[in-house]
């Protein structure tokens, strides 16, 4: 896969699709990469790529990426940068920006840099902020010395008795995305990205009301970390925004279909 060494370090990226139409730059999650992304999809961006290119790549330490070796560079505003310097790189003028977690709140970071170069934004389970993300600074840490001292299978099995988000209660299919994501993963690389995670927020709400990019959430219930607090507080505060909540299975699985139309519009 293509790599390029911006702002200190290799970003390992992957480019498919049609450069007739406006590229899609996606961010994944905490502790996931293209290749666990592409085993484990929250949406289908495959067919994004008939009418545009999609660009993946691996964040800051995660995947064939760098480690990060500087835990305030794990901070979602730092990992825009990372970001805009790739979308600089590639010669993007206009751009669709979106992610799943991490990645969303790397989104709207870049959002705010970005201004008129951004067409849409798409953010998939925006996770915790503001005053409700001051409390996972220290779960972050404890996370990460859990990883340290007892590997990542070890979080594993801790992570076993939190119930699943409500689309995928009643199986055990949450589980496995969890285990394939932190499973092989290397527990020093893992420790950095925990302890970057605690630099991370979103962006001031005053700033993100400034915002006027059409922007589509997809959200989803029974997920203390993924709240839907945070999907209605940007309901509240985007300009134009569209916003889904899913709360069942079936619910969950029209999100490719939504994307999708949301792009096309």
């Amino acid at each position: 896969m293509p790599q390029l060494n911006i702002r200190g370090f290799d970003l390992d990226y992957d480019i498919a699709g049609s450069p007739k139409g406006t590229p899609l730059v996606w961010g994944h999650g905490l502790n996931s990469s293209r290749g666990i992304s592409a085993a484990y999809p929250m949406v289908d961006l495959s067919p994004a790529q008939t009418d545009r290119q999609v660009v993946r790549y691996d964040t800051r330490g995660h995947g064939m990426s760098s480690m990060l070796a500087d835990p305030a560079k794990g901070s979602w505003a730092e990992l825009a940068l990372d970001q805009i310097a790739l979308i600089d790189a590639l010669g993007f003028e206009q751009v669709v920006v979106g992610g799943v977690s991490m990645g969303a709140g790397t989104a709207l970071h870049s959002a705010l840099a970005l201004r008129d170069r951004l067409d849409k934004m798409v953010l998939v389970i925006p996770p915790t902020g503001w005053e409700e993300r001051a409390p996972q600074v220290d779960v972050y840490e404890r996370m990460a010395r859990v990883v340290e001292s007892r590997g990542p299978k070890a979080l594993i099995a801790a992570a076993v008795e939190m119930p699943p988000p409500d689309p995928f209660v009643g199986s055990s299919e949450f589980e496995d995305r969890r285990a394939g994501r932190l499973g092989g993963a290397n527990p020093a690389r893992l420790a950095a990205c925990f302890r970057g995670a605690a630099y991370a927020d979103l962006p001031p709400v005053e700033d993100l009301a400034t915002i006027t990019t059409p922007t589509l959430v997809l959200a989803w219930s029974g997920d203390p970390r993924h709240p839907v607090s945070t999907a209605e507080r940007l309901r509240d505060t985007l300009a134009n925004v569209q916003v889904s909540v899913a709360s069942t299975r079936a619910e969950f699985e029209t999100w490719s279909d939504q994307l999708h139309r949301f792009l096309a519009s």
